[in-house]
C-alpha cells in the first residue's frame, strides 16, 4: 500500500494534559484572520482619462500578444475588449491579425462571426463564415453556424445554397440529416426525397435506408416506402444486412396490417441470418405471433389478461406506482388515447398518504410521463401545460420539492418559445423553494441562452442562499474567466476563501491557485500558498507549493533552490508537529524532485534524511474494563536527526555500551578466577610435599631419641 493512501494512526489515545475548547479555537482563528485590503476603484471622469485608459489597455494587450503570438485566448480577450469599447473597426483588425497567425483555429472564426451577428452586421458575418468554409471546409461547425444564421434571417434559399455547397464535400451522416431536417421544416418533400437518394448512394448503411422509408411512410407514400425496403435488400450484400432492417421492414408491414407479408419477412430473415445475430429478431417474431397469430382475438385476450392482472395489483395496493406505470405502458401499446388518459388520471389521483419524499419519488414520475406523453404522443400542448401546473400545485413544497419537475416544465416552456414565462417560473422556484439542483439547472439554461447577466444574478442568489458551497464559487469564477473579466474572477475567489464555513475548501483553494498560475501571476500564487499554509499544515500543500516553485522557471537554478527551501520548511514544520508518516511522504517527494531536477549532492543529503523503520510493541487496554492486557506490534520511524537530538536514544546507546562492557568484564573475571584456581592447586601440591618431608624427619628424630634412652639404660 502506498504511504500516501495509508491512513494515519493515532499514536496516543489518552486525553491531552491541557484541554482546548472549541470556543478558544474560534477566538484564536478570528484574531489571526488576515484582513484583505480592498482594491480601490478607478473612476473615469472625462474623455482624456478614458483615452489614457484605453491607450494603456491597448499597450498591455499589444505587449502580451507580441511576446506570445500563438496565444489565441489573448487575441480573443483583446478583440472582446475592443468590442466592449464599441471600437468595431479595431476589433475586426484584431481578429484579422489573429487569423493571419492562426487561421485554423475554429474558435477564432466563430467568435469573429458571433461578434458581427451581435451587432447585426449580417454581411460582415456572412463574409466571415464564407471565408471560413472556403478555407476549412471539413469543419462542420462553420457550416452549421452558417446555415443556422441564414435560416434565422429567413433566407431559406441562401441556407439551401450553403447546404448544397456543404454536400459537395460529402460530409458526415449528421450533416446530411441536418439538411434533411431543414427541408422537412419547409415541407419540401421532393427535395427531401432527392437528398435521401444522394445520401444513401454515399452511405449505404441499413439504418439510412430505414430512415428514408420512415420518411415516405410519414408522408403516406406506402408504396414508395415498401419499394425502398425492397431496393435495400436487392442492393446490399447479405453480410451487410443486419437484423434491424428485417425487423423494421416487418414492423412496417405490421403497421399496415399486412400480417402475411410480415410473417414471410421474419421467416426469410431467420433462415438467412446467422443464429448469433438473430436474438432480437426471434424475440420480435415471437411477439408478432402472439399478437397476430392465426387464432382470432389473441391480441385482445393477452391485453385483457394483463389488464386484469394490473387491475388486481392496483386495487390491492393503490400506492403501488410501479404497477401503475406498467399498466400505463400496456395501454400505450393500444394507442387508445382516451383509455390511456383514463389510466393516467386514475394513477395520479392516488396521492401518497404521508408527506415523505421517499414515497413521492415514484409518484412524481407518473406526472412526468403523463405530461411527456401528452406533448409528444398525443400532441396536446395545452393539456401538457395543465398537467405541469396541476403537478406543481399538489406537491407540498414547504416540506420538500422536486427540482426535476420545475426544470422539465421550464424546458417545456422553452420549446414553446415562452422564455419570459420560463424565467418567472424558475424565479418563483428558487425564491420560495431554493434547492441546489434548481440553481444548477436554471444557470445551465441561461448559459445555453447566452444570458450572462442573468447567470451572474443567479450565482449571486445561489451564494446568498448557501455561501459555503465551493462548487458555486468555483463555477462563478470560471464564468468570469470565460467572459474575460479576470479581475472580477479574482475578487470572487478572494471572497470565497474568506468564508467562515466551506464544504470543500481544498478544492476552492486549488481552483484559485490554478487560476493565478494560468494567468502567470507567480507572486499572487506564492502568496496564496503561504496563506493556505497559515491555515493548514497538510503535507500535500507543502509538496504542491514546492512543485509550484520548481515549475515557475524550469531552467533557472533559483527556482530549484526555492523549491528545496520549501521542502526544508515543510520538513521542519512537520517535524515540529511530530508528524512522522507525513515526513516520509514529503521526503519521498523531495527525493523524486532531486532525481529529476537536482544533483547528486542534494540527492545524497535527502537520502541521509530518510528514516529507519523499526518494529515496536505497545500495550492495549481491555475495552471491557477487565484486567487482561494485550500487546500489538506496529511500525515506527526513527529519523537520523531525532536520533542525535533525543536523549532517550543516547541513553539507549549508553546502556548498550555498558552491557557490552559488563560482558567483557565478566569474561575477564572468569579468566582471572581460573588462573587463581590453578595457582592454588600448585601451592597445595607444594605444601603437601613439604609436610611429608617434615614428617619423615620427625620419625628419624624419634628413633634417635629411643637409641639414646636404650644407651642410658645400659
Amino acid at each position: 500500500m502506498d504511504r500516501q493512501s495509508r491512513p494515519s494512526k493515532v499514536k496516543n489515545k489518552n486525553p491531552a494534559p491541557i484541554q482546548i475548547t472549541a470556543e478558544q479555537i474560534l477566538l484564536e482563528a478570528k484574531e489571526r484572520q488576515e484582513q484583505v485590503p480592498k482594491v480601490p476603484k478607478q473612476k473615469i471622469t472625462d474623455k482624456e482619462e478614458l483615452d489614457d485608459y484605453r491607450l494603456k489597455k491597448r499597450k498591455t494587450f499589444e505587449d502580451v500578444i507580441r511576446r506570445n503570438k500563438g496565444a489565441i485566448n489573448k487575441w480573443l480577450q483583446y478583440a472582446s475588449w475592443e468590442e466592449s469599447q464599441n471600437e468595431m473597426e479595431r476589433a475586426r483588425s484584431v481578429y484579422e491579425r489573429a487569423l493571419d497567425i492562426e487561421h485554423r483555429n475554429t474558435s477564432l472564426w466563430i467568435k469573429y462571426a458571433e461578434m458581427e451577428i451581435r451587432h447585426k452586421n449580417i454581411n460582415h458575418a456572412r463574409n466571415i463564415l464564407d471565408r471560413a468554409v472556403a478555407i476549412l471546409p471539413r469543419i462542420d461547425q462553420f457550416w452549421y453556424k452558417y446555415t443556422y444564421m441564414e435560416e434565422m434571417l429567413g433566407n431559406v434559399a441562401g441556407a439551401r445554397q450553403v447546404f448544397e455547397r456543404w454536400m459537395d464535400w460529402e460530409p458526415t451522416e449528421d450533416a446530411w440529416l441536418a439538411y434533411i431536417k431543414f427541408e422537412k421544416r419547409y415541407h419540401e418533400t421532393d427535395r427531401v426525397r432527392n437528398i435521401f437518394e444522394r445520401f444513401i448512394s454515399l452511405n449505404q448503411h441499413p439504418k439510412n435506408w430505414i430512415k428514408y422509408s420512415k420518411f415516405e411512410e410519414q408522408n403516406h407514400e406506402i408504396e414508395r416506402a415498401r419499394a425502398i425496403y425492397e431496393q435495400c435488400l436487392a442492393t446490399l450484400d447479405e453480410d451487410e444486412i443486419d437484423q434491424h432492417l428485417y425487423i423494421s421492414f416487418a414492423k412496417f408491414e405490421t403497421r399496415l396490417k399486412e400480417y402475411d407479408r410480415a410473417r414471410v419477412i421474419y421467416k426469410y430473415a431467420l433462415d438467412h441470418l446467422p443464429k448469433d445475430k438473430t436474438k432480437n429478431l426471434y424475440r420480435e417474431y415471437t411477439q408478432f405471433e402472439k399478437q397476430f397469430g392465426q387464432k382470432d382475438g389473441i391480441e385482445d385476450v393477452i391485453l385483457q389478461k394483463r389488464r386484469i392482472k394490473y387491475e388486481e395489483e392496483v386495487e390491492n395496493n393503490p400506492n403501488n406506482y410501479d404497477s401503475w406505470i406498467d399498466y400505463i405502458k400496456l395501454e400505450e401499446t393500444t394507442n387508445d388515447k382516451e383509455k390511456i388518459r383514463e389510466v393516467y388520471e386514475r394513477a395520479v389521483g392516488q396521492t401518497p398518504p404521508v408527506n415523505e419524499k421517499r414515497l413521492w419519488r415514484r409518484y412524481i414520475y407518473l406526472w412526468i410521463f403523463y405530461a411527456i406523453w401528452e406533448e409528444q404522443e398525443a400532441k396536446d400542448i395545452e393539456r401538457a401545460e395543465q398537467i405541469y401546473e396541476k403537478c406543481l400545485s399538489i406537491i407540498p413544497h414547504k416540506v420538500f420539492t422536486f427540482a426535476k419537475i420545475w426544470l422539465l416544465y421550464a424546458k417545456f416552456l422553452i420549446r414553446r418559445f415562452e422564455i419570459g414565462k420560463m424565467r418567472k417560473l424558475l424565479g418563483r422556484a428558487i425564491g420560495q423553494y431554493p434547492k441546489e439542483k434548481l440553481f444548477k439547472g436554471y444557470i445551465e439554461i441561461e448559459l445555453k441562452l447566452r444570458e450572462f447577466d442573468n447567470v451572474r444574478k443567479l450565482y449571486q442568489k445561489y451564494l446568498e442562499w448557501n455561501p459555503g458551497n465551493c462548487y458555486a464559487w468555483i463555477k462563478y469564477g470560471e464564468l468570469e474567466i470565460m467572459l474575460g473579466d479576470n479581475e472580477l474572477a479574482e475578487g470572487i475567489f478572494e471572497i470565497a476563501i474568506n468564508q467562515p464555513v466551506l464544504d470543500m475548501p481544498e478544492v476552492l483553494w486549488k481552483a484559485y491557485i490554478d487560476f493565478e498560475v494560468n494567468e502567470k501571476e507567480w507572486n499572487k500564487a506564492r502568496d496564496l500558498y503561504k496563506r493556505l499554509l497559515n491555515r493548514t499544515d497538510h503535507v500535500k500543500v507543502w509538496i504542491s507549493y514546492a512543485n509550484f516553485e520548481a515549475s515557475v522557471d524550469d531552467e533557472n537554478e533559483d527556482s530549484i533552490n526555492n523549491a528545496r527551501k520549501v521542502f526544508q520548511q515543510g520538513y521542519d514544520s512537520l517535524k515540529k508537529n511530530n508528524l512522522k508518516e507525513e515526513r516520509v511522504v514529503l521526503l519521498e517527494s523531495w527525493k523524486e524532485f532531486e532525481e529529476e531536477k537536482g544533483d547528486e549532492e542534494h540527492l545524497k543529503k535527502v537520502e541521509q534524511m530518510m528514516p529507519k523503520i523499526v518494529k515496536k510493541r505497545r500495550r492495549i487496554e481491555d475495552e471491557n474494563g477487565g484486567n487482561q492486557v494485550t500487546w500489538e506490534e506496529y511500525l515506527d520511524y526513527i529519523y537520523p536527526d531525532e536520533e542525535k537530538e533525543k536523549p532517550v536514544f543516547k541513553l539507549l546507546s549508553m546502556a548498550h555500551a555498558w552491557k557490552q562492557k559488563m560482558e567483557e568484564a565478566k569474561s575477564q573475571e572468569k579468566d582471572d578466577k581460573d588462573e587463581e584456581e590453578e595457582e592454588e592447586e600448585n601451592d597445595d601440591n607444594i605444601d603437601n610435599k613439604d609436610d611429608s618431608n617434615h614428617n619423615n624427619n620427625n620419625d628419624n628424630d624419634d628413633d634417635d631419641d629411643d637409641d639414646d634412652d636404650e644407651s642410658d639404660d645400659n
